[in-house]
């Protein structure tokens, strides 16, 4: 029998608007979160998860996945087994497409989360309904940020007629959100989790955060408010 494996799969560190460094992030998802698989998945880069992968390798301790969240136009769409950088600012299909050429897999992150406020990339929203007309390889249906339940909510229903991988995704800013929200599949390498996600056979689920941990979140985001308030 395999013995099924677990992976978050969006996560953030310095090299975009997350607070733990690379090696942070290895260290904790390693040693406490639980995890065989995490994919580092920055805003509009992929120099954190190149030396996160890095990191990984010579400690062989947990597989990392070179990955990017990247601005689309319509939304933010979370690329997996990247090679290069994804351009931001195209079209979501123009994206999708350009995730799919370099052999990539394409996620809907949070579909449903809307807001109407800049950052330097665009409009921080995920692609809504489009997530039902493009090519996707997988469906965020789980979020670990606080007060997602009715975007999750929306995003499972939505999968519910698609039948795409579901995937469950921290979206670590900090290191206590590591592994908050996760994906289970047949085996623990990174290969056996792109084929758990080309077949379906993927699992969301999630786990509480620790009173400590919300409170860490919340000195995230008032740091994160200031900031975008500056740009």
């Amino acid at each position: 029998m395999v013995p099924w494996g677990r992976a978050d799969l969006h996560t953030h560190t310095t090299a975009s608007d997350g607070w733990p460094t690379p090696a942070q992030l290895v260290d904790h998802a390693s040693r406490r979160a639980a995890l065989n698989v995490i994919a580092v998945t920055d805003h509009d880069t992929i120099e954190g998860a190149l030396r996160a992968a890095d990191l990984a390798a010579k400690r062989r301790r947990i597989h990392v996945v070179v990955g990017e969240e990247v601005s689309s136009r319509e939304g933010h769409i979370v690329g997996l087994f990247l090679e290069r950088r994804v351009k931001p600012g195209m079209s979501a299909a123009a994206t999708v497409h350009a995730i799919h050429d370099q052999g990539g897999l394409a996620i809907a992150v949070h579909p449903f989360w809307r807001t109407a406020r800049q950052m330097r990339s665009g409009p921080v929203h995920g692609v809504g309904w489009l997530a039902a007309e493009l090519a996707f390889d997988g469906v965020e249906v789980e979020n670990a940020t606080p007060g997602f339940y009715v975007v999750n909510q929306l995003a499972r229903r939505l999968n519910l007629g698609l039948g795409a991988a579901e995937v469950g995704c921290s979206d670590a800013h900090i290191v206590d959100a590591i592994g908050r929200a996760f994906t289970e599949f047949p085996g623990t390498t990174p290969k056996a989790l792109r084929t758990a996600i080309e077949t379906g056979t993927t699992v969301a689920g999630r786990r509480r955060y620790r009173a400590m941990g919300l409170m860490r979140y919340a000195a995230w985001g008032l740091n994160h408010e200031r900031y975008v308030a500056v740009v």
